[in-house]
């Protein structure tokens, strides 16, 4: 491994040893104490990785700061923003969808989620891709079931693109505008393409080792279509602990979630070892993606893998195990 950090070059072993052979693509990020760590195997600093779900994370950072800046409210709906007409989604509030209680399903039955699953599995195409119109039209048949904590990649999906909307800008220009140019994240970019990744572009593989197919498409971005870095996603971190990142109320627990969890806008909040970590994970056909915070002792960690082989357990290690020394 390569790793920027202190001298004695800790994290980047204790990386290596969560972070066994599976993982031949990996990179993770620890700040503590305003300090960068960084530590990548089998890549360039800069290269993106697919950070799967924790693109939810990030538009709840961007529906907080859009209600901060007035443009939508508290009781705002989908049908407010967007050109659902008599949907039954059209009356889904923007709340709800940010903390999955919008009775909205994981996935419309009109993208065959079945048989694009099988698709993956068997030959690695991306399940998704459809375009923002098309999203639209998938959910005019979606009927709504009971406001309780159920886990959508639909409602996030439209979460962000309602808010783009409200800021009249395409979801891609408002991860642009709110969050990569003001924090200097220049690698953060929301493909709708494979022709708009950029030349650092790693290429995930199943646990196996086959190719998969990037996840681009306009539609899925606000649930799960963002890139970046592990240099960019280490300076989001930082920005997300000194206070400098757009949104940060989208972090606060404000309802259950789970057994001993807390929502926020996307950001989930638990106890482990008497200690509040703030955490997403993402998981797309090649990748899988952690990043959690202990904003009481000021510390986070990022762990990105281009394999399908879960990085969870590194993640909370590397956030919650004692360190001995500030880290550089």
């Amino acid at each position: 491994m390569t790793s920027e950090a202190d001298g004695s070059g800790r994290f980047d072993t204790r990386v290596g040893e969560l972070l066994d052979r599976r993982h031949p693509v990996c990179a993770a990020a620890r700040v503590s104490a305003g300090r960068v760590a960084v530590s990548v195997r089998g890549a360039a600093p800069g290269d993106t990785f697919e950070i799967g779900s924790i693109s939810k994370s990030i538009t709840g950072l961007l529906y907080h700061d859009a209600l901060a800046r007035g443009e939508i409210g508290l009781d705002s709906t989908l049908g407010d923003l967007l050109p659902l007409g008599s949907a039954p989604a059209a009356r889904v509030r923007l709340g709800d969808l940010a903390t999955h209680r919008s009775g909205l399903p994981r996935l419309p039955k009109a993208a065959q989620p079945v048989r694009r699953t099988m698709s993956l599995w068997r030959h690695g195409t991306n399940p998704y891709g459809e375009d923002l119109e098309q999203l639209l039209a998938q959910v005019q048949g979606v009927r709504l079931g009971a406001a309780r904590p159920r886990y959508s990649n639909l409602g996030f999906e439209l979460l962000g693109h309602a808010v783009a909307r409200a800021a009249a800008m395409t979801y891609a220009e408002l991860v642009r505008a709110r969050l990569a140019d003001p924090l200097g994240l220049d690698s953060v970019h929301v493909p709708a393409t494979p022709a708009e990744l950029g030349p650092g572009a790693l290429v995930g593989r199943s646990r196996r080792g086959s190719a998969r197919e990037p996840w681009t498409g306009e539609a899925i971005g606000p649930a799960g279509g963002i890139r970046a870095s592990v240099q960019d996603m280490a300076r989001l971190t930082v920005a997300l602990l000194d206070g400098s990142a757009p949104g940060l109320t989208a972090l606060d627990g404000v309802a259950p979630f789970g057994r001993g969890a807390v929502v926020g806008a996307g950001w989930v909040t638990v106890d482990v070892a008497r200690r509040p970590i703030t955490w997403h994970n993402g998981g797309t056909g090649g990748f899988r993606s952690w990043i959690g915070l202990d904003r009481v002792a000021g510390t986070g960690v990022v762990v990105l893998s281009a394999t399908s082989l879960a990085v969870d357990r590194a993640g909370f290690a590397l956030l919650t195990e004692p360190t001995r020394s500030p880290v550089a």
